[in-house]
């Protein structure tokens, strides 16, 4: 392709974390690059992430944080721009960052640092950024024959995507892509598909990334919520609702996967770190177990005090170990009152066994209007893991939560979109 005013080398739809990083890198191997976003604002996502101060990584960072059909795919990309390769760039910008828990690193001051960061970052690397620019539709186009063959519409904000693909066999190289949108109609040599998935809705996301991978024949794993609160039925419901506000450190499993962190019940269920970890891989119909005091055995612990303590109220003791509001809860479903010597110890055996071991059967989640990442996706087996090049598609690439690689809570999947942006970075 000549240049043009109206073309680039790279367009990158989507200006979120995986789209900035990879546009920066680009940029930086002098690149022309246009990076477009039907929304108002660059990057939501990280400005309203980790309470405003943004969980931009995780130092214990590694594949086994990671879901997808293939869990070698993310490999690759992991190794090439690691959490301290980014740790390195807060240090160029001087921001001040601090680990909270789990090796997960936050801004000291506020999320905006990152996004004003990455946009320095492509200010100097020469990228053009247009926000509120629709995208309209897609084509492959066949210059050598002059050629736009089945060209449809593609609107980025409805889903309808549809793009049609026009290959010229004997000159590759002159192939590019035609970009149709609000601001005019544009061409690349490279395509970079970094529009997110479903989740979170109201700051913007839309199927538009696997509407383009359908039509030029990428298989999508399908979508789910994932990171998300679970929801119950009735009964559970208002148990949780009578309960809103509180929270315990808890072991939550479902068949052999496990996560001991914060629960916290809502007016709508449950939710909190452990919850959201463990909906990634619940699957409706399957129950979930709840410990809520990890480090006792609580039939050892009752049996012990029936023994040592047997004038003391069952409240009391139990309130030791679980907030009073909970513990007066579980008394009072068990019916429990009074002294510890005076209870059965079958009775004592039931309340144990609904502290370390509550099943539960979720009858759904929040769904994506809640949840933090989008599971599923473009299927990897359709693209490169080192490039992220569509296997059977030219210079289409796909980077970011669109693809089928999911991280846990914690700053995983920032860390994921800055690997995954920084290996097409170098390549496009």
């Amino acid at each position: 392709m000549s240049p043009s005013p109206s073309s680039y080398d790279v367009i990158i739809i989507g200006a979120g974390a995986a789209g900035l990083m990879c546009a920066i890198e680009a940029g930086k191997r002098g690149r022309k690059v246009w990076l477009i976003d039907h929304s108002k604002k660059t990057a939501e996502k990280i400005r309203i992430s980790g309470g405003g101060r943004c969980n931009f990584t995780n130092i214990h960072t590694s594949p086994t944080n990671f879901l997808s059909q293939n869990k070698h795919f993310c490999k690759s990309a992991l190794s090439g721009y690691t959490p301290q390769d980014f740790i390195n760039l807060l240090t160029k910008h001087n921001i001040s960052y601090f680990e909270k828990t789990l090796g997960q690193l936050f801004c000291e001051d506020s999320a905006q640092n990152i996004i004003d960061m990455l946009l320095t970052e492509c200010r100097e690397a020469g990228v053009t950024i247009s926000m509120e620019t629709t995208v309209h539709s897609v084509s492959h186009v066949d210059v050598c024959n002059k050629n736009i063959t089945n060209c449809v519409q593609a609107t980025q904000t409805s889903g309808k995507a549809r793009v049609a693909v026009a290959r010229c066999h004997m000159h590759d190289e002159t192939d590019h892509y035609s970009i149709d949108t609000t601001k005019g109609t544009y061409a690349c040599a490279s395509l970079v598909i970094a529009t997110g998935g479903l989740s979170i809705p109201k700051i913007g996301a839309t199927p538009f990334g696997y509407h383009i991978a359908e039509q030029f024949g990428l298989n999508i794993i399908k979508p789910r919520a994932g990171l998300v609160p679970l929801t119950f039925d009735t009964d559970i419901k208002e148990k949780c609702k009578a309960l809103t506000g509180l929270s315990v450190n808890a072991r939550v499993s479902t068949g052999t996967t496990r996560f001991t962190e914060g629960m916290l019940f809502t007016h709508r269920g449950l939710s909190g770190p452990s919850i959201l970890q463990i909906s990634s891989y619940w699957t409706e119909g399957t129950p979930i177990h709840l410990n809520m005091v990890v480090d006792h055995d609580m039939w050892a612990f009752l049996k012990e005090r029936k023994h040592t303590t047997p004038k003391q109220d069952i409240l009391k003791i139990i309130a030791e170990l679980l907030p009073k509001r909970l513990a007066d809860t579980l008394c009072t479903e068990h019916r429990l009152t009074g002294r510890i010597a005076d209870l059965s110890d079958k009775k004592l055996i039931r309340l144990a066994t609904t502290i370390n071991n509550w099943t539960l059967h979720p009858c759904g989640t929040e769904g994506y209007r809640t949840a933090e990442v989008t599971l599923g996706g473009i299927d990897t087996a359709t693209l490169s893991s080192k490039t992220f090049e569509a296997k059977t598609q030219k210079n289409l690439y796909f980077i970011g939560e669109v693809i089928d690689v999911t991280g846990h809570l914690g700053g995983f999947n920032f860390q994921w979109a800055w690997a995954s942006g920084f290996a097409t970075g170098q390549v496009v």
